[in-house]
This record gives structure tokens, sequence and C-alpha cells, in this order.
């Protein structure tokens, strides 16, 4: 009678026969020719290692499909080695760099990164927090200060450091690294309003972070006696075609405009393409404002006037920021509120 497992298969190595599925500390071991503790080390501390048993060890594990198991680790040193980041969305390139600059802080300290995407919702973000957090991660990354109670009060409870990004607030959740949307809309007021315009109308996608800006800059134009013509929303997130559709039902409405202020650069970039095509000179009889300072920006025509934000630096700078709470034994505790601020980019369009 066979008494294989039939749901395993053997692999025959110079060395020894060990099971490709489910392989163990020890099986990688008798490939290798060294001992478990050996393994161990060259896993978890590989700098402690000579090269070539180092060598030897990682052509086991390749030879053996062996999977470190990071649960018990866990259950060992009570960490993870999981830090959650929750976006609401990976299309837009600020996200993306954000990702990018979080990741790679956190992979050079052992650490490695669990996406989610809200799609700009409260709600789906509160479902995202639960099913994060039953996975019992290191840390968490949220975009934004604006949660259900629900999701504020679960992370408060966990006790799992938390770190809200793109937006600045006095009561964060733990701590807080972004800037203020605000003073994006104060700044973006002050800079048209010195290029003589006053005919203004917001051209937006419906995101909280966006609304603030608006906010901003409907306040300093109130300032100075001036209110916003027209606003035209779209949903998120904005595209070149919802900009250019967006234009030119603020333009046919309202052809007397001497600015449009965009929420994102894809908006800013289909507002200027509407323009060209009414033959309308940006930034003499026109002028447009985007958000972002994409890596399109500074090639439209004209060039684009925006907000550069460093979404790789606020990754950046949370991730530390979590890894320093976590080393706290250390004595290294992160700022509560780190402002990362932003830079308002003159180009061609204003």
């Amino acid at each position: 009678m066979d008494t294989k497992r039939p749901d395993l298969r053997l692999l025959t190595t110079p060395t020894a026969q060990v099971q490709v599925s489910g392989a163990t500390l020890a099986d990688v071991a008798k490939v290798a020719g060294v001992s478990p503790i050996t393994v161990s080390r060259a896993l978890n501390q590989p700098h402690l290692v000579r090269p070539n048993t180092l060598a030897k060890v990682q052509a086991a594990v390749q030879e053996t499909g062996y999977v470190k198991n990071m649960l018990a680790g866990g259950l060992v040193s009570s960490r993870s080695k999981l830090v959650a980041l929750v976006l609401p969305t990976i299309s837009n390139q600020i996200f993306a760099d954000m990702v990018q600059g979080t990741s790679d802080t956190l992979t050079d300290a052992g650490y490695q990164l669990l996406l989610g995407f809200s799609g700009y919702e409260e709600w789906r973000e509160e479902i995202l927090v639960e099913t994060i957090l039953s996975r019992r991660p290191d840390g968490i990354i949220l975009t934004g200060t604006l949660h259900t109670d629900n999701t504020r009060r679960r992370l408060q409870l966990a006790g799992t450091p938390v770190v809200e990004t793109w937006d600045m607030t006095t009561s964060p959740i733990d701590m807080v690294v972004g800037f203020s949307h605000e003073e994006v809309g104060h700044a973006t007021a002050t800079h048209l309003l010195q290029q003589g315009r006053r005919r203004f109308a917001i051209l937006t996608a419906s995101d909280p972070r966006a609304a603030r800006r608006n906010q901003g800059l409907q306040v300093a134009l109130a300032k100075q006696g001036i209110s916003v013509v027209a606003t035209h929303t779209v949903t998120v997130p904005g595209t070149l075609p919802a900009g250019r559709d967006g234009a030119a039902r603020l333009l046919d409405t309202h052809p007397e405009l001497d600015a449009i202020v965009c929420s994102s650069d894809n908006l800013a970039h289909g507002a200027l393409i509407e323009a060209s095509s009414r033959r309308l000179n940006v930034p003499g009889a026109l002028a447009v404002m985007g958000f972002g300072d994409l890596n399109f920006s500074s090639h439209t025509v004209p060039p684009l006037s925006t907000v550069r934000v460093d979404g790789a630096r606020i990754g950046a700078i949370a991730a530390q920021a979590i890894l320093e709470r976590l080393d706290g034994a250390a004595g290294r505790q992160p700022a509560r509120a780190v402002d990362t601020g932003f830079e308002l980019i003159q180009r061609g369009s204003s």
C-alpha cells in the first residue's frame, strides 16, 4: 500500500529528498548542508552569515520552494511585518508616487506593504480597515482625515500606529503627515489675483480634499470682494475628457470667465484643450490652474501652472513615522504632525 501523501511530490536533489509543498526549515538545511539555525540566521539576519553560506541557503530555498512563515515569526516577536496603506485610487500619479515612497522605506526596514483602495468612499474605507485589522498589521496609513465614526473608534481601540496623510488636522487619530488644502486654495487665489483675474470658475472632482482647496480659494477671493462665478463638479477621479467637457459647459454658460481653477492636472489639461479648440488665448484671455504637477504638466500647450505636492516624500515620512513608533523602545518617537507643504508652480497657463 502506498503510504505517501497524495498532495505532495518529491524532489530529488544531490543531497536529499524533501517535500516541495510545505517545505520546512529543516528541509532547506538538508539541501544546503548546514544547520537549521544557520538557515534561520541567513533568512533573518543575512549580514551575519558568510557570503558562500548565504548563497547555499538561498539556492536551497529556491530548490525546495520554501516560504518563510511570517505569521509564526510574528507570534514570537509580536510583529506581522505588514503595514497597510489605504488609498482612494492608484490611477493618480501622485498616489502612485506615494506607494513607491512608502514601499521603499518599509522594504529597507524589512517590512512589506499591504494596499487597499477605498474609491473615495468613507464606508468602503471602514470595511477595509476592519479587514486590515484582522490581519494584525504593525501599522496603518490612511489617505485623508475624514473617516466614519466607526473607523476612528476601531483604530483608536486597536492600539495600532496610524498615520493619516494628504491633509492636516488638529485632532488626528494618532499621527498625521500632509499639508493644508485650504492654504493651497488661498495661494492659488492670491496668485491669480496678482495676474489680474477677477472672473473665476471652479472645475472640480467630488473629492473632499478638493472641496477644502475650493473653500480656501473662495474665502481668499471673498476677502477681496470677489465671488466665484460658477462651479462644475465631475465624478472622481477627474479625467482629461471630463475636464474638457466641464470647461466647455462653463465657457458656454459664462463666456466672460478669465480663470478656471481645476482640482487636478488631468482636468486642467482637458480645459486647455477646450480653450485651444475655441481659439481662446491662454493665458491672455483665460488662465487655467491645475493641482498635482503630474509628469505631463510641464509639456502641455501652454505649460500648465499647478501646485506641486511630493507624494513620495509623504509616503516615506509616513512609513518612517510607523517604524519609529514601533521602535519606541529605542527612545525614538515620531512627531505627532508633519506639514510637508506644497509649491505653487507658475508656467504658461497663468
